[in-house]
């Protein structure tokens, strides 16, 4: 090999290898890293088809010297075209969880996906680039949100625990702002758009724990079941199996799923070092946006199946979140009690989740029946979901105290929310709080631009 081929390889690795990174698009054009790499070598001049037979000694040793420098160059170009793909695709996301970097059709694509698309008003992705184009990322920081971990010395969310009302502890994940971001979009422009059954109440435009307790004002009984931890029994293979449904691809479902869902987490410190250490099944986190649209798009069988119960059964259902609610509005000693409560467990159980039955509850029309805060038993002047008395003394206590100039526990933000949830019951009531409201503390608006109205 010459002294000028040898300068020549090395100019161009030089700029292949350890500068900038050639672009994955010149590689696919020359046909993929085999057909690449064998262009690059013969650009070099480092392929040749020679009899040896016929080389005197001096020029087999010159040959062996360029047969030596291909194959030194032939490494150094797959290595650099390998680098180019790996910016451009996604070739594993962690150990345990099924991926390949190619789009294809398998057994587990419904059989028309972009009827599917159009008909959920979802946008197509077809592969990993254009998720990570759609949430604008690049591949690598894709990856690195998506990587599934059980043992990390970071995390992508914050968590902390909350009080809960039977005396345990909840486990609140919130995802940090990228993923946060990703994690909006997401839920915007896709599980948000997926079809969910009528009985639905939570995190749905248009409804609310008032439209869920409405559906059993006037009870002659309520039956109230919860779904013991709800978001993390949604596993990472359910989600991605609902997207799936969607119309996505095995590719860029398993990506969303993965973006949607965590593992519960322990931080250990070891050797100085602070560690994320997974301690149950890889889940819907509580706190992340994408949860509530997911869980309500999951459960659509689990209300089809407990809306039919109910109407063999004459009951009245809804579902807010975990908590499932029955009303009973015939004669008390008809009601179906024994009935219900097998038949609930049994159809939840089948449809992947459990029952908490400490939480179970019959609240029968002699004492106080409570639906997602409110009160539903029926009153002289009818049937209609109301904010608990104790809760109405509060804000009337405290309003007082406003418009005498005594200090209060919660803050104007806070008494105007409760205003606002008042008047949402009961007009009347909650207008004159919100009237007296604005009197001491009239709420403040920026000026609206020139021109414009309000």
């Amino acid at each position: 090999m010459t002294g000028s081929a040898n300068d020549k390889s090395d100019n161009v690795l030089g700029r292949v290898a350890p500068g900038e990174p050639v672009q994955w698009a010149a590689i696919a054009e020359a046909g993929g890293i085999y057909s690449w790499v064998n262009s690059e070598l013969d650009r070099l001049g480092l392929i040749d088809d020679v009899d040896t037979t016929t080389l005197s000694a001096k020029e087999r040793k010159a040959y062996r010297a360029r047969r030596d420098e291909e194959r030194r160059v032939r490494r150094l170009l797959k290595k650099a075209a390998w680098a180019s793909y790996k910016t451009s695709h996604i070739v594993h996301v962690g150990r345990g969880v099924f991926y390949h970097d190619t789009v294809d059709v398998d057994r587990f694509d419904i059989e028309d996906p972009t009827a599917r698309l159009e008909a959920n008003s979802t946008p197509p992705l077809r592969d990993a680039n254009k998720l990570a184009e759609a949430l604008g990322l690049s591949i690598s920081k894709l990856r690195w949100l998506s990587f599934n971990r059980e043992v990390d010395t970071g995390s992508h969310y914050h968590f902390w625990t909350v009080p809960k009302r039977d005396g345990g502890r909840r486990l609140i994940s919130a995802p940090k702002p990228d993923l946060k971001a990703a994690q909006t979009w997401i839920a915007r422009n896709i599980t948000e758009h997926l079809p969910i059954h009528g009985a639905a109440h939570g995190f749905v435009p248009g409804r609310s724990t008032v439209t869920n307790a409405a559906v059993h004002a006037g009870a002659t009984i309520v039956f109230k079941f919860d779904i013991r931890d709800f978001y993390p029994s949604v596993t990472v293979n359910r989600v991605k199996g609902l997207l799936r449904k969607a119309g996505y691809g095995e590719q860029v479902a398993t990506l969303m799923a993965l973006l949607c869902t965590e593992f519960p987490r322990e931080e250990l410190m070891l050797r100085g070092e602070r560690y994320y250490v997974a301690t149950g099944p890889r889940g819907l986190p509580q706190g992340a946006p994408t949860s509530p649209s997911i869980t309500n798009a999951l459960a659509m069988r689990l209300d089809c199946r407990l809306a039919g119960l109910a109407k063999s059964l004459k009951l009245r259902y809804s579902r807010y979140a975990d908590d499932l609610t029955f009303s009973w509005h015939g004669g008390a000693t008809d009601a179906p009690v024994k009935r219900i409560k097998t038949s609930v467990a049994k159809i939840v159980a089948n449809e992947g989740f459990e029952i908490k039955e400490s939480k179970t509850r019959i609240l029968r029309h002699g004492r106080r029946q409570r639906v997602t805060g409110l009160v539903v038993n029926k009153t002289e002047s009818g049937e209609a979901a109301r904010v608990p008395r104790f809760k109405m003394r509060e804000l009337r206590v405290a309003l007082h105290k406003l418009e005498r100039g005594e200090p209060t526990v919660e803050s104007i933000e806070q008494l105007r929310g409760w205003a606002a949830y008042v008047y949402m019951t009961d007009k009347s009531r909650g207008g004159k709080m919100l009237e007296r409201l604005a009197k001491v503390a009239p709420a403040t608006s920026e000026a609206s631009p020139k021109g414009e109205e309000r």
